[in-house]
């Protein structure tokens, strides 16, 4: 192979092909762009470029079927997919058809020349692209840059049994990602349960998990299956996990190491093939270093972690989602479907949202029941959020906003502040590095003041999906 990569991009948009062909002339990569797919379809199966970038929705063939035709013929091709329609679905048909990596548009053209060359360092070490299913649940909307990366992780999980760890504030929809990876798995068909352990009485935990036999505890009148038993061939979601008690850690690190475990008060092994996903809204290796999560148990389901983002981190979702809760709740009312003005839909974008996506469903529901008319105004909003004050977060000084975070986080009862602040924070700077340096990765080290180990370390435990690249 060449030092030279060649690069085919296919799109029928003027102005996206006058971009990329000017983004990609680099002195190892050689472009040629092509208008129709239809066109490209004989030239790439005759004479295979290195990676082929192309968009999906163009007259006759679409990029979707370029791209499976394409690799039929040619499996090791990586296909980079485009498109101005940055749904779960186009990300999730995407890999299904196995491509490489799927580019939001509009797109940083920095973005687009470091994903072709990884895409060129992947054909050369000839490592096969992961392909998945078709079809996530359409009720996880988001377009926003770190939504995209929780579709991309529910599209490669999607052909795996392994076990995944969900990160997220309360009220950001861990279960509904849990679900997904489910529902798109090998396991699909088979028994989804959940539990909550942040919601079981201590003493009940192992029985609810594990099941009991008849006259194991007072109350217990006849033999019953635990969640594991009722989830025996799908899949287990453990939610909150950082409250599980010391002594059920060790008995589902047992579970997870031997695939068997005996229920509450008996004698004969119960075997069970489970795949296990946990979530939780609190950091595990802090409450690891402080002893009160097995260090074990953590690397057994921190294998793959998702990390699922606070509705503050994703504003342009807001007006998406809040249509869609308002055609929920009415669904589910019987009546018509409230509308926000835009001024209104202005107003819930600048909300701070402590409560994530769950407080702007309790909204919309609120809205339905509450408003008068069918269009829903500022002043028709509860009244928390029209205070003028509710809506500045994110104007003005940075310490303020986080003065008041602190404030309205401890009257509400939160715990262990620094857990979920700190890390944010760098997080936070991190990506804004980044996107200065246009990912690149020793520039922005130097802008926050670390060393280059420092910034991958950091990535690796904030940012898993950019430490690879």
């Amino acid at each position: 192979m060449t030092d030279v990569a060649r690069v085919a991009v296919v799109d029928d948009d003027r102005a996206i092909r006058w971009v990329l062909e000017r983004a990609l002339a680099q002195p190892d990569l050689e472009v040629e762009c092509i208008e129709r797919a239809d066109v490209a379809l004989s030239r790439l199966l005759d004479d295979p470029p290195d990676v082929l970038v192309t968009d999906i929705r163009m007259p006759g063939i679409d990029g979707l079927d370029l791209m499976s035709r394409v690799r039929d013929v040619h499996p090791d091709l990586p296909v980079i997919v485009m498109t101005a329609h940055s749904d779960l679905d186009s990300a999730v048909a995407s890999y299904q058809g196995g491509a490489f990596e799927y580019l939001p548009k509009p797109f940083d053209v920095d973005e687009a020349l470091a994903l072709v060359r990884r895409a060129v360092a992947h054909a050369r070490e000839r490592k096969r692209p992961v392909s998945v299913p078709e079809g996530l649940d359409a009720e996880i909307i988001g377009e926003a840059p770190a939504m995209q990366e929780v579709f991309r992780a529910i599209g490669r999980l999607s052909h795996s049994h392994i076990t995944v760890l969900i990160n997220g504030e309360s009220g950001t929809g861990k279960e509904r990602v849990a679900r997904a990876l489910h529902q798109h798995s090998p396991r699909t068909g088979k028994p989804f349960i959940a539990l909550n352990m942040a919601a079981i009485p201590r003493d009940l935990i192992e029985s609810e998990l594990f099941g009991h036999e008849k006259g194991a505890f007072t109350g217990a009148t006849a033999q019953r299956q635990g969640r594991f038993e009722q989830a025996d061939g799908g899949t287990l979601f453990l939610d909150e996990i950082g409250d599980m008690p010391a002594e059920t850690q060790t008995r589902l690190l047992r579970v997870l190491a031997d695939g068997e475990f005996y229920r509450v008060g008996g004698h004969t092994p119960v075997k069970v093939d489970v795949r296990i996903i946990a979530a939780t809204h609190q950091n595990l290796e802090i409450l690891v270093e402080d002893g009160r999560f097995r260090e074990d148990l953590f690397h057994r389901l921190n294998v793959i972690r998702v990390h699922l983002p606070k509705l503050a981190e994703r504003r342009e979702d807001i007006p998406r989602l809040a249509r869609h809760f308002l055609a929920e709740a009415a669904k589910e009312l019987s009546t018509d479907i409230k509308v926000l003005t835009k001024d209104a839909e202005t107003h819930l974008t600048r909300l701070p949202w402590p409560g994530n996506v769950r407080q702007l469903e309790n909204t919309c529901r609120w809205l339905t029941v509450m408003a008068s008319g069918r269009e829903v105004l500022v002043e028709d909003l509860p009244p928390e959020l029209r205070e003028p004050e509710a809506a500045e977060s994110g104007n003005g000084d940075w310490r303020a906003a986080f003065r008041d975070w602190a404030d309205r986080a401890l009257a509400a009862g939160h715990t262990h502040l620094l857990e979920e602040a700190v890390p944010d924070f760098e997080k936070i700077l991190i990506e804004t590095a980044l996107k200065h340096t246009g990912g690149r990765k020793g520039e922005a080290a130097e802008l926050l003041g670390w060393g280059r180990n420092t910034l991958t370390r950091k990535l690796k435990t904030l940012l898993p999906a950019l430490a690879e690249d």
